[in-house]
């Protein structure tokens, strides 16, 4: 890991360059969309032949299947089944709470004027999980319990089939304890929308890589046309939500993983976890990117060396994650390190920090926060409640994680009565100062006793 002070973090950001854009698979990915567009069923398969590891007889697969896997689930891996039942139902209740705080109203905020808003669920929408190396069994349960909870109308999850054409058996029994868990009627909110009958609103397609955002997002013979993607994948999955964004919504484009830890010198530190998180992030990929800040040497030098003896029993991955963007800063003031984060925006954020209070009001920037050395970020990975599709490279300067509210819609209404003449007037003289004389004529019209122009 690269090791600088303060005074030397502004010139290494200056250089730093977020990896989720990537030229080559922009291109790639848009050769894909162009081909999908012009032949639908017959590219996807024409893809899917080269870049998946099996061709299903049909994209759609029968929720059977995954229903028949949760039941194998059981059988073969009692302990994984339920982890992933608790952790399911951690997630739904995170998420019927985010709704909780979104309503239907209508308000007078002038007099004659009723400003309103509806909460509308998207009709259709997809959820990708990704296959590669690392089967992310719990990116199905992040975002289709958000997407079902919303009370989304179709729910489509996209996963890239195996070599006997399915995706992998433990994704398929995630969507099913996803189904299940939403059509319980446990911890449901007095203003929630059922989600009865959640297993008729979900259908899984085995479809992967960037054939398989095109096609959800222009709609073929066989692939329904979604209003919006989410979830993560690999960089050609990013390129392609990122070209279709407008044709479709997506959540956001993710790139590679990213930590920061605060810590400071005391006991609230502890140097065997901080390794530990560091290189929790570290083994994801080799683009991954894990940083520290720390208030001296001496903590600097007790992570790097539990950093050596927890790297032998990981993927050489995590080595040349660490060597290749690992970071860990030595900061002199609190302000600083709090300005330093602030300006990293990172995915995860830990405070490993005495009197962790202090420091929160002063965060700004984070996808999520983990609070005190107990809270490991895996525990947001996999199965406290919170979702793990985060804002990555920065992103957390403006957008929030994966949630519920991807998945709603929230337009306006408007009632104006004859007491309105304030904001009609007032519209009529904005309108002609725009040079706008169909507007200023729309407004003027609507007055009591309508003027020539």
């Amino acid at each position: 890991m690269k090791l600088i002070n303060q005074g030397e973090f502004d010139a290494y950001w200056k250089e730093f360059r977020p990896l989720s854009m990537d030229g080559e698979a922009d291109r790639i990915a848009g050769e894909i969309i162009s081909a999908v567009r012009r032949e639908g069923d017959a590219a996807v398969r024409r893809y899917a032949a080269r870049f998946d590891r099996g061709l299903p007889e049909t994209f759609e697969i029968p929720f059977a299947r995954a229903e028949e896997a949760w039941a194998w689930l059981e059988k073969e891996d009692g302990a994984l089944s339920g982890a992933l039942a608790l952790a399911a139902g951690n997630i739904r209740r995170f998420a019927l709470r985010q709704k909780a705080q979104f309503s239907d109203f209508e308000y007078e905020c002038a007099p004659g004027i009723l400003a309103g808003q509806k909460v509308i669920p998207v009709e259709k929408a997809a959820v990708y999980v990704p296959a590669g190396r690392f089967p992310l069994i719990s990116s199905a349960l992040m975002g289709l319990v958000p997407a079902l909870s919303a009370g989304t109308g179709e729910v489509i999850l996209a996963s890239p089939p195996l070599e006997d054409g399915l995706p992998d058996r433990r994704i398929l029994a995630a969507a099913s304890a996803a189904a299940v868990v939403c059509r319980t009627a446990d911890d449901v909110l007095p203003d929630d929308a059922a989600c009865g009958a959640a297993s008729g609103r979900l259908r899984i397609f085995a479809l992967g890589g960037a054939q398989a955002i095109a096609a959800l997002a222009l709609g073929t013979e066989s692939v329904p046309r979604v209003d919006l993607i989410t979830g993560p994948g690999n960089k050609y999955v990013a390129a392609a939500k990122r070209l279709l964004s407008g044709e479709v919504g997506i959540d956001f484009v993710a790139g590679p993983t990213d930590v920061l830890v605060i810590a400071d010198d005391s006991e609230a530190a502890d140097a065997k976890l901080i390794a530990a998180d560091l290189l929790a992030q570290a083994e994801h990929d080799a683009d991954a990117r894990a940083r520290l800040l720390v208030p001296g040497r001496a903590l600097a030098a007790k992570v790097m060396e539990e950093l050596e003896k927890q790297l032998a029993s990981l993927a050489a991955s995590a080595m040349v994650s660490l060597d290749r963007g690992g970071l860990i800063i030595i900061y002199d003031t609190k302000e600083e390190a709090l300005r330093i984060a602030n300006t990293i925006a990172p995915e995860h954020l830990e405070l490993q920090v005495k009197d962790s209070r202090e420091w929160i009001p002063q965060l700004r920037n984070f996808g999520s926060l983990f609070i005190g050395k107990e809270t490991a970020e895996v525990f947001g990975d996999y199965s406290a409640g919170i979702n793990h599709t985060l804002p990555t490279s920065g992103g957390a300067r403006y957008s929030g994680g994966l949630s519920v509210r991807h998945f709603l819609k929230t337009p306006t209404t408007l009632r104006a009565s004859g007491d309105s003449e304030a904001v009609r007037r007032a519209a009529e003289i904005i309108a002609r100062a725009e040079g706008l004389r169909g507007h200023e004529a729309s407004a003027r019209m609507r007055a009591a006793e309508p003027r020539e122009p």
